[in-house]
């Protein structure tokens, strides 16, 4: 019988002790024969390093100079990792005993680069939660929702997806990534900092032939807002400014083209509508994510496709769906607006 293949749990932290006691014993009590678990530490000053390593001495922990946020965080953990398949997991994440077999399973066919497990809320546990349910997709524009979580609809999971399926984008909040496949496409866009970058990494690995799964039959607890918490507008800025430099470094220039001057009237309402809800903070961050993705986006100039041979898999606008057509769940968006191929 082959032995198991290895995997490496890499958890970022930063000043985040009462989340590693509450979340990582479950994560220690992984059932899985050959795991280990990589704590990568931002530099925290809570003791919660310390904590770990007296607690659990057999976690590496590898001590970063400077909060490295997410994206680099979890790239200088990557060379203390062993694994044949990496785990990216947020430390306010609880695990099921079992939850790594069905994503090892999923990867046992050589052309999937990565998978997710089922993401359900830490404190109402039959319902999706916000990070990345059951496996995600974006629209034409590029605004991403999931199989469980259309903005902030929520589903009771009621087994509506529990069938393991190619997705477009799997959560970065538990992410196995096989190792050869990020030696091929490169790690984490450390431009980003924080949120959208693995959306960008799931559609880079597409470019190169690889396919993103989810295996709802594994299942994980998300707490949430551990970063940055709703409505907060540095979460709104990386939000936008993200997406911008994800189109922009993933499509076609004429492609581009086409979508930014969409983008720019569909983020314009959502800025009129922050204002007119009395959010001026976030408006303010969406102008600003508009500035800054301008002034970054040549940094990719010479990476872009001549073809966009990936498209964004749905060619509705999932805002448009939802605000105006009060279609509210994954399981309401038309499957012939998906480009051919995902629901045939």
């Amino acid at each position: 019988m082959p032995s198991a293949p290895r995997v490496s749990i890499v958890i970022v932290s930063w000043n985040a002790l009462p989340l590693l006691k509450t979340c990582l014993p479950s994560v220690v009590e992984t059932d899985y024969p050959d795991f280990e678990i990589i704590l990568a530490d931002n530099a925290s000053t809570d003791g919660s390093a310390a904590w770990v390593a007296a607690e659990f001495p057999d976690v590496v922990i590898v001590r970063h100079q400077e909060n490295g946020l997410f994206c680099r965080g979890n790239n200088l953990a990557l060379p203390h990792a062993t694994g044949d398949y990496i785990v990216l997991l947020n430390n306010d994440v609880e695990v099921e005993p079992d939850w790594l077999h069905p994503l090892v399973r999923e990867m046992e066919a050589d052309d999937v680069g990565a998978v997710q497990p089922k993401l359900r809320q830490y404190d109402d546990r039959n319902r999706f939660e916000y990070a990345g349910a059951c496996g995600g997709f974006i629209d034409r524009l590029g605004y991403p929702f999931t199989r469980g979580r259309v903005f902030d609809t929520m589903e009771v999971d009621e087994g509506q997806y529990d069938d393991a399926r190619d997705v477009f984008w799997a959560t970065g909040a538990a992410l196995m990534l096989r190792r050869t496949a990020l030696d091929d496409v490169g790690t984490l866009d450390e431009r980003f900092e924080m949120h959208m970058e693995e959306i960008d990494l799931c559609w880079r690995l597409q470019r190169a032939g690889y396919r993103i799964r989810v295996a709802p039959d594994s299942t994980v607890y998300h707490i949430g807002g551990g970063s940055l918490p709703k409505g907060n507008p540095r979460k709104t800025y990386y939000n936008f400014r993200n997406s911008l430099l994800m189109l922009y470094k993933n499509l076609a220039p004429a492609d581009w083209r086409r979508v930014f001057a969409q983008r720019v009237a569909m983020d314009t309402a959502a800025g009129l509508r922050t204002l007119a809800n009395g959010n001026i903070e976030e408006a303010k961050a969406i102008v600003r994510a508009y500035r800054d993705a301008h002034r970054m986006k040549t940094a990719y100039d010479g990476m872009r496709p001549k073809e966009t041979r990936v498209q964004p898999p749905y060619r509705g606008l999932i805002a448009v769906d939802y605000f105006l057509r009060n279609r509210s769940t994954f399981g309401q968006l038309p499957r012939d607006a998906f480009v051919p191929g995902w629901f045939d």
